[in-house]
């Protein structure tokens, strides 16, 4: 599937992921020995391809390598994020947490880079995380609903049943508060 942008161009490839709603997109990027240009947002664009989303709040983040950040979610509250990087490299990881879902309890890595231009789409109702694959990474995401921090909730980044695969190249540098994050048959799920 390909969203038309300005003047009809094929300006976004999109690819659906294997969960159910979320996208992985891909910009047309036009590049020369200056650089390269590209579309990040464009709300036409965003709306062709399936993303009806008002976005309410931008957020930059900066890790270093091995770096594992989530699982997190709100409810109420339910975030849906646009994610890309614009340097360096990470894995980003989905966990449907969506009771009525076909996917729910399933989760879905997805590697986005400043080199790929990639970005993922993840509707409100999933666990959000991801780790570092470069020695450091910027990460950028649009969200659909204001941080409320009473209404945050963590998933173990290594819960056991999720079996998530972070691609791991040596320890994982996790906050003390992912750490305490609850086993996916414990958290609290979207109705």
């Amino acid at each position: 599937m390909t969203a038309a942008g300005p003047a009809g161009s094929a300006s976004m490839k999109v690819i659906p992921a294997k969960l159910a709603g979320a996208l992985i997109l891909e910009p047309r990027v036009f590049g020369d020995e200056r650089g390269f240009f590209l579309e990040s947002f464009n709300q036409k664009v965003m709306e062709e391809a399936g993303i009806p989303a008002q976005f309410v709040q931008d957020n930059h983040s900066y890790s270093g390598r091995n770096v594992v950040r989530g699982l997190h979610y709100q409810i109420p509250h339910a975030q849906g994020k646009l994610v890309r990087v614009v340097a360096g490299e990470i894995v980003d990881v989905m966990v449907d947490m969506r009771r009525r879902s076909p996917t729910c309890g399933k989760w879905e890595g997805v590697r986005l880079s400043g080199a790929n231009h990639r970005m993922l789409w993840i509707p409100g109702g999933f666990a959000h995380g991801f780790r570092v694959v470069s020695e450091g990474a910027h990460v950028l995401y649009k969200a659909t609903e204001f941080y409320s921090p009473e209404s945050e909730r963590t998933v173990l980044w290594n819960d056991p049943d999720l079996k998530i695969d972070w691609e791991l190249d040596g320890e994982a540098v996790v906050s003390t508060k992912d750490r305490a994050g609850v086993p996916f048959r414990q958290a609290a799920l979207y109705e």
